[in-house]
């Protein structure tokens, strides 16, 4: 997935599973209903409507994003974003933007990807424009933010996503002069936890089901993704409904509706550590939408959120020197709220 990482193979101890799971978001989605069940009765049935409702209505967009990703992985089809780091400068820049909004990496994957960039070589600024742009939107979060959002948003955001690669990727190019961005990353390695794909290295195979493993590699994607995607969109939709529920609309209105950069601005920074993952973001920004948020200050919650990931942001840190990890937020969050509030007056 692009959001998640990838879990260890070595198997774990019974009870440490059973606690992982209490831990998991599958607790959340049995604890939620009974504790509304417990403390109001009375509106047990509205939440739990309102929840599967929503839930059904973007079961097809999951059922086709789960399909996509477990093909993409089991030809090594992302590998194919590699391509986008070769030839002149400007032209880094410009596939590498759009590259980064069409490749399933995960949090985890990602980072070493680019780590193993940058220590061959490849421009800061190709790589600053795939790093802005890859985290806020793939095919599945695509279809996921139309499903809950409408395909005006969604296709915004993937919009979104490649203008703000742009912009960071031309604006390191300018910085590149500094003495503090020649030479990017910290002396600490970091380790890929996901493993290498199949693709890797060479041309992907379409015809996957004519090899075992290729089909094995499926069929584990569509399992690991379906159950990832399916429990985190259950907690969204069931928070959602909570939020339509028993959060005042004037509260919401008050805090981030309203015309005018403030609200914006407050949206983005509240997103940054607010944010789950790309998944679970569409949801909850519906039912804030609902509530009184605007189209811009939505826009600016979950591209700011995106870039700001808090995983990601961990090795991010353990992987470049200050200077160049404050330019990555700060573009990120003035991309975010500029790109809000363009496309609040455009809706």
């Amino acid at each position: 997935m692009s959001q998640s990482c990838c879990e260890e193979s070595k198997p774990l101890p019974k009870w440490q599973q059973n606690i992982q799971t209490l831990r998991s978001a599958w607790s959340l989605v049995v604890v939620i209903p009974l504790l509304v069940g417990l403390f109001d009765a009375g509106q047990w049935f509205e939440v739990m409507g309102i929840a599967v409702k929503a839930l059904s209505g973007t079961l097809p967009y999951i059922i086709f994003a789960i399909l996509m990703i477990a093909y993409l992985k089991a030809t090594g089809a992302e590998h194919m974003v590699a391509k986008a780091f070769e030839g002149r400068e400007l032209r880094m820049i410009i596939m590498a933007a759009i590259m980064g909004g069409l490749a399933p990496f995960c949090s985890c994957e990602v980072i070493p990807f680019i780590a193993g960039l940058l220590a061959l070589g490849a421009p800061l600024s190709a790589v600053m424009a795939f790093w802005l742009s890859s985290p806020l939107i793939d095919p599945p979060t695509l279809l996921i933010t139309a499903g809950a959002l409408g395909w005006e948003f969604a296709v915004a955001k993937a919009v979104a996503a490649v203008v703000m690669g742009l912009v960071g990727g031309f604006g390191v190019k300018l910085l590149m002069g500094l003495t503090a961005f020649r030479h990017p990353l910290k002396d600490t390695p970091i380790s890929n936890c996901c493993g290498v794909g199949l693709g890797q290295g060479g041309k992907p195979h379409w015809s996957f089901w004519v090899d075992a493993q290729r089909q094995q590699v499926f069929r584990s994607q569509l399992l690991e993704n379906g159950q990832f995607l399916l429990k985190w969109l259950a907690v969204a939709y069931l928070l959602e409904a909570l939020l339509i529920t028993y959060v005042p609309a004037a509260l919401i209105a008050q805090v981030v509706g309203g015309e005018g950069v403030t609200p914006v601005v407050i949206s983005a920074i509240v997103g940054m550590p607010a944010y789950l993952n790309s998944y679970v973001a569409p949801p909850l920004v519906a039912g804030l939408m609902e509530q009184g948020m605007s189209a811009a200050s939505g826009m600016a919650f979950m591209l700011a959120g995106a870039i700001s990931s808090i995983p990601a942001m961990t090795a991010v840190w353990s992987l470049v020197r200050p200077s160049v990890f404050a330019a990555y937020l700060g573009l990120g969050l003035v991309g975010a709220v500029s790109l809000g509030l363009v496309f609040g007056t455009l809706m």
